[in-house]
């Protein structure tokens, strides 16, 4: 697939097979990921993966579809409010290219904001200066839904003269 196949066909998935993934192409699409857009080249990602017993106490109302990896991944603050933006906006992009590139290769992802809950965040073990971006479940689709709708493009551009 080029690279507008993999943008066009990408889905959250909602339901995983229990087949594991190997590590070493969770690292290759965290070091793509890594590329991302960075203003202040800060790099400001962390990744959390959670083991069984912590994810248990996540209570996740779906347990991440049974994904068979479950990843946090964090955000630095950064030394402004503006510098902290930036970096979630890095951080944000930097998790499109691990989707991106995990769905490359036939491997879907969910986006839970479940870390957001102050419990949550407590049990992951997130310092006060992190964000939490996003708790990512990770595996093969058991189902792959159809895409839905989006407002056509044309309606959200303005050209100022």
């Amino acid at each position: 697939m080029n690279v507008l196949e993999v943008i066009k066909s990408r889905r959250i998935i909602k339901k995983f097979k229990p087949e594991p993934i190997d590590d070493q192409l969770i690292v290759t699409w965290l070091q793509a990921a890594s590329l991302a857009p960075n203003h202040r080249l800060t790099e400001p990602w962390e990744i959390i993966f959670i083991g069984p017993e912590t994810r248990a106490k996540l209570n996740h109302k779906t347990n991440f579809g049974n994904a068979p990896v479950l990843m946090a991944v964090l955000s630095k603050h950064g030394a402004s409010e503006a510098e902290r933006e930036e970096n979630a906006a890095a951080t944000a992009c930097f998790v499109q290219n691990f989707m991106l590139a995990a769905w490359s290769n036939g491997v879907g992802t969910f986006w839970s904001s479940i870390g957001a809950n102050p419990k949550n965040r407590a049990l992951l073990g997130v310092p006060d200066d992190y964000d939490i971006i996003g708790v990512f479940g990770v595996g093969y689709p058991e189902e792959v839904p159809d895409a839905k709708p989006r407002t056509p493009i044309e309606t959200k551009i303005k050209h100022l003269p």
